[in-house]
């Protein structure tokens, strides 16, 4: 699926020409949340309502998304990333009370199953596959974290292309092509080298899992990142999934503004995620 701009075509009909509109449905995104405890994002198109991870308790997710005037009973479907709790805490209270379609590998839904033990309805798919949630196109893609099977997303809407790579180590040959695609981009920037470093209350093993090429990208690997991925379609940029303890907004911000600066991205917004309060809702 392609992005469609507001257009007419001229179909011509014997024995007369109509003139008929292809009309653009608006497509919502809100980053109900995002760092090291919680990760969850609500993207609405006409036909579908989705959730990409619920990584928070149901109480939370109920709460932001009645910020917006939604609930989680009119969900069309979630979609997981991977398994850790930070993004999968809320689907016992959200997915199985409420019957929703959970979408995730079979690497995936076989760890949830045993950590959780939930009952869940589970649409499996195959990591590099893709499928479709109403009117929204989803392609999947493998990213290098320490999970079973993670995956990023790209989702296209008749509005425009949304993308979230949330946990990664490295960006790879295969994020960047896939991503490429964006207009909107939800990234990961979860920490400062040196804060990380110099943090007195993580043992060396977990710094070492952080730093590693299967853990999380640091603020400069997301400005590089952003560089290699940009493109004259990308228009929104999320930096997600930062660290409370080893990062400041501030940093985050900085370190990639400086990057779109000197590639001359100037078409580019670049907005920051939080923990506790959700973004404002962008339309496209």
């Amino acid at each position: 699926m392609t992005r469609f701009l507001e257009l007419a075509i001229l179909v011509t009909c014997h024995p007369i020409t109509r003139q008929l509109t292809v009309r653009r449905v608006a497509a919502k995104l809100t980053i109900l949340g995002s760092g090291s405890a919680g990760n969850s994002a609500y993207l609405e198109t006409d036909e579908a309502r989705v959730l990409v991870d619920a990584g928070f308790s149901p109480r939370q997710i109920r709460q932001r998304l009645a910020g917006i005037g939604r609930t989680p009973e009119n969900l069309t479907a979630i979609l997981i990333t991977h398994e850790h709790s930070d993004h999968t805490q809320g689907l016992i209270g959200i997915a199985e009370k409420l019957h929703i379609p959970v979408y995730c590998n079979r690497a995936t839904a076989e760890e949830i199953g045993r950590q959780l033990r939930a009952k869940l309805d589970y649409r499996l798919f195959v990591t590099g596959s893709g499928f479709e949630v109403g009117d929204i196109a989803v392609e999947s893609f493998a990213v290098p974290h320490d999970a079973q099977d993670p995956v990023g997303y790209l989702l296209r809407t008749s509005a425009g292309t949304f993308g979230f790579v949330t946990d990664l180590g490295h960006v790879t040959r295969l994020v960047v092509e896939r991503v490429r695609a964006a207009n909107v981009l939800v990234l990961e920037a979860n920490h400062d080298v040196r804060m990380l470093q110099d943090c007195l209350h993580r043992p060396w093993s977990l710094k070492q899992r952080i730093l590693s090429r299967h853990g999380h990208l640091s603020n400069e690997a997301a400005a590089e990142a952003t560089a290699e991925i940009m493109s004259a379609g990308l228009r929104h940029l999320y930096l997600g999934h930062l660290s409370r303890d080893c990062n400041r907004p501030e940093l985050a911000f900085g370190v990639v503004q400086r990057s779109l600066q000197r590639i001359g991205a100037t078409h580019v917004t670049l907005s920051l995620t939080s923990q506790s309060v959700a973004c404002p809702t962008l339309t496209l």
